[in-house]
Formats: C-alpha cells, sequence, structure tokens
C-alpha cells in the first residue's frame, strides 16, 4: 500500500517551502495538483520533475483511480494551488473518500507548512486560545446569518473572502456592528503584503475605496465581549 502525503506548498513566496516538502515532492510516484500550472511553478524553481496529474474539485471521477494507485504502492503527494490542501480547499473531498474505499490500510501523512489562516492569526494580535474558521463565506444565500455567527461568536472568528465581495462583506458587518475590532490580511507573503487593523467601519471605508480590494483576503473579527 503506497502512502498518500498532504503536502503544504507555499501561499506567495517560495521560499516558505519546507525541506522536507521539497524531499517528498521528488521521491513521491505521482502529485496530485489543484492546477498543475501553479504548480509547475514551484517544481520548476526547485528542480523537482516527478510526473504530475490534476486533481481539483470536477475531479471526484479520478478517486476510484487514485485508489488503485495507492493499493498498486505509488506514493501520491497532494498538493493545492497554495497552502494546506484539505483547508477550504477540495483536497478534503479526495482524503476523506479514500479513507472510506481503502480503509485503515491507507497511511495518510500530513507534511505541514504554509497556511493563510495560521499566518494572519500570528500577526493579527487577536486572541488564538479558542478561534472559529469559517473558511470562505456563502456567495448569496445563508450570508446574513454568516455575519449573525461571526459577530455573536464568543471566539475570534477568521475567514477568506475573494477581492470582489471583501467590500461588500466588510460593509455588510460593519453595518451590524461599525464598532468591533477587526483585521484583514491581504496578499500574505508576497510583495504587496498587507496587515491593517481597525474596526469594521474602518476597514469598510478603507476596502471601499478604488483600487484598495486586490488580492487574496484573510478576515479575521474579534471575538463578542462577554457582558
Amino acid at each position: 500500500m503506497g502512502n498518500l502525503y498532504i503536502v503544504a506548498t507555499p501561499i506567495g513566496n517560495l521560499e516558505d517551502i519546507t525541506l522536507r516538502a521539497i524531499r517528498i515532492l521528488k521521491e513521491a510516484d505521482l502529485i496530485l495538483c489543484e492546477d498543475t500550472r501553479q504548480t509547475k511553478k514551484i517544481l520548476t524553481k526547485f528542480n523537482i520533475q516527478n510526473k504530475t496529474e490534476s486533481f481539483h474539485a470536477h475531479s471526484l471521477g479520478k478517486i476510484e483511480k487514485i485508489a488503485d494507485w495507492l493499493r498498486e504502492g505509488k506514493n501520491i503527494a497532494l498538493v493545492s494551488d497554495a497552502g494546506t490542501p484539505g483547508i477550504s480547499d477540495p483536497g478534503v473531498a479526495l482524503i476523506s473518500e479514500l479513507k472510506k474505499q481503502i480503509g485503515p490500510n491507507l497511511k495518510v501523512i500530513p507534511v505541514p507548512g504554509a497556511s493563510a489562516l495560521v499566518a494572519a492569526l500570528s500577526a493579527s494580535g487577536m486572541p488564538t486560545d479558542g478561534f472559529l474558521f469559517l473558511g470562505f463565506l456563502p456567495h448569496k444565500k445563508g450570508r446574513q446569518s454568516a455575519y449573525q455567527e461571526i459577530l455573536s461568536s464568543e471566539k475570534t472568528v477568521v475567514f477568506y473572502e475573494s477581492p470582489h465581495r471583501i467590500s461588500k462583506t466588510l460593509s455588510g458587518l460593519a453595518g451590524l456592528e461599525p464598532a468591533r475590532k477587526a483585521a484583514v490580511a491581504r496578499e500574505l507573503t508576497k510583495i504587496y503584503e498587507e496587515i491593517r487593523t481597525g474596526n469594521l467601519r474602518e476597514l469598510s471605508e478603507h476596502y471601499g475605496k478604488p483600487g484598495k480590494a486586490r488580492g487574496e483576503f484573510t478576515v479575521i473579527i474579534s471575538r463578542q465581549q462577554k457582558k
């Protein structure tokens, strides 16, 4: 039985890859990529020439074939476009289904590394003794309920947001509780990295300006203060 390696890759700065990740990617029989073109940039940088195969949200039909490869003894590395596979990422469906199909004989080995979630939290100054991670918020249905869940949480809340919706999201939250402390991390580890803290009203005004809503966003909302 082959091993399935869950390999974290950089979220921006390629220097954040670990030595162990490089070794595993070189030794694996196959690398499963969310987007092979994106992964090729990392492989080329570190002179890794292994075979790649795409696996994304629309690749669920490949799971049986992947299970067969593992049964044949092939070692497979799973990577996402950036960060840790399985964290708000289609890799979770693969890992879950392979565990069902193969059972306890399957060895799933995490190779930890970069994660926007952890990076943003570490620099936010918000309490991290307990936090709630929501991934990406619903696009339409359930969005208002998500706002209520965030603002009523007694734990720090973290979620991802796209540049197309960041202004709307911050405005929606600020409309409910403008004074709530928050932080917005943008383009983490990249050239234009920005980590801005303030209250929701201030952040909503800033990212509502033309040209400010660019890049990948991680939003952190302070927990509700106990009365």
